[in-house]
This record gives C-alpha cells, sequence and structure tokens, in this order.
C-alpha cells in the first residue's frame, strides 16, 4: 500500500511539473510580436455572458508587455507573453474576491485580417471566446 501511495505522489508531482513547464514558454522577440503591438478591443462571450475587455500591447526595454482591464477588473499587467505558430499567449494574474486568478489570453490571427480571442481563466474553469479588434492610431473610440 505505501509504494502504491509513493507511486500516486510521484505522479501527480510529474504531472504538476509539466503543466507548469508546458505554462512557461519562450519569451517572444519585439521583432515577432510587431502585428500584435498596439491596442485592441476584445468582445467574448462566456457561460454567463459578454464581456469587453481593453488590451494594450507594447515593447519596453526590448521585452514585450501587456495590460488588460474591463469594468469588473482594473488595469491588470501582463509579463508573460509567448506566441505558438501564429497565435500570440498572454499569461497573467489577478486577484478576484481575494483570490489568485490565473489567465491566459490567446490572439488568433485568421482568414479576411480577423483575430479571434480567448480568455482561459483558472486553468479552464471558466473560457470566453470572441475576437479582437486592433483599434487604430490616431482614432477615436
Amino acid at each position: 500500500m505505501t509504494k502504491r501511495a509513493l507511486l500516486f505522489g510521484l505522479l501527480v508531482a510529474a504531472l504538476a511539473t509539466a503543466q507548469m513547464g508546458a505554462q512557461q514558454a519562450p519569451p517572444i522577440s519585439p521583432a515577432d510580436a510587431a502585428p500584435f503591438l498596439g491596442e485592441w478591443t476584445l468582445t467574448l462571450e462566456g457561460p454567463n455572458g459578454p464581456g469587453t475587455f481593453n488590451l494594450m500591447l507594447k515593447v519596453e526595454n526590448e521585452k514585450v508587455l501587456g495590460e488588460i482591464a474591463n469594468e469588473m477588473v482594473p488595469a491588470q499587467a501582463i509579463t508573460n507573453v509567448s506566441i505558438a505558430n501564429k497565435s500570440l499567449r498572454l499569461a497573467y494574474t489577478f486577484p478576484w474576491e481575494g483570490n489568485p486568478i490565473d489567465a491566459v489570453v490567446t490572439l488568433t490571427p485568421a482568414e479576411g485580417g480577423k483575430t479571434s480571442a480567448q480568455i482561459d481563466f483558472a486553468g479552464g474553469a471558466y473560457t470566453m471566446n470572441g475576437t479582437a479588434m486592433k483599434k487604430e492610431k490616431g482614432k477615436d473610440e
């Protein structure tokens, strides 16, 4: 019985380590991020209805950084930015009712210049999907 418990514990630890490793992608270069830099409006739909988020992506000291906000959560800094295939991945943590919640924003360019967007909260416990629209420079909302 003890060997089974030890084996189970090692298996759980290995899975947790693998998940943590999967979340840590290499950082994106400013050149690779160029098509995504600027201000975006994310129009998403989730199980509890629609939501709109403002997303800003910029380069500071040769590092790609972001900030996301909406009417329910004030601006949150995003420092974990990576790219896989053609999708930009932005991981951050924000406080909700005194608890830290992990979130991952994914922007994926699609046909016709459109960009799909997804936010995955708490490791998939709540997901919102929709579109991302890049704001034109010099234009008011």
